[in-house]
């Protein structure tokens, strides 16, 4: 599996609405694309009540089941006409080490995200291990998804929990967003 995700800033008046809408009308055209685990459509507010952000963002989060299905995400319509109203945004990608997906996620209304260095010469088995305990922990703790991954090229490593309330933390370093729509793939009937 590869995690995906890109994020646009917006300008501190922008109005969130129009982000909101595009997510009511667009998410349900993403249910049931070829090779995806699930994509949530994620936002995040600067002037936000519960979790102020430092920035409005739209940045949804991708799991894909192989290289193959974020490589026709890409090259879609659907990409270049995202990058067309918003600009052409840096995608970052990463390795999964472990995904634990509860069997009700789909009720997500909040995700956090938290990118961490991973430092030269560390024992990756091991900082493996750590992950996939880390997102057994995190949906035994409440977590109604929970995503542990890397990135060898920038040496980051990323964990990603979808939950139904707002979380908490104390760390700065952990974004957290509004969920408004999860695409998932089609059943089989």
């Amino acid at each position: 599996m590869i995690a995906m995700q890109y994020s646009f800033t917006l300008p501190v008046d922008y109005d969130m609405e129009i982000i909101d809408r595009r997510i009511r009308d667009k998410g349900p055209m993403f249910d049931g694309f070829p090779r995806l685990r699930f994509k949530a459509y994620l936002s995040a507010r600067k002037q936000n009540d519960s979790f102020a952000s430092a920035e409005n963002l739209y940045a949804p989060f991708y799991l894909w089941e192989n290289p193959k299905g974020l490589s026709d995400f890409l090259a879609s319509p659907g990409f270049a006409a995202l990058t067309r109203d918003y600009g052409w945004p840096t995608v970052r990608t990463w390795m999964v080490w472990h995904a634990e997906l509860g069997s009700d996620f789909c009720k997500a209304r909040f995700a956090s995200r938290e990118i961490t260095p991973i430092a030269p010469y560390s024992d990756l088995a091991s900082r493996r291990n750590e992950a996939v305990a880390f997102a057994e922990a995190a949906v035994r703790g409440g977590a109604l998804a929970a995503v542990a991954a890397f990135d060898p090229t920038g040496w980051t490593m990323v964990r990603f929990r979808l939950w139904e309330t707002p979380p908490t933390t104390e760390r700065d370093t952990v974004q957290t967003y509004t969920v408004g729509h999860i695409s998932l793939p089609k059943m089989p009937s």
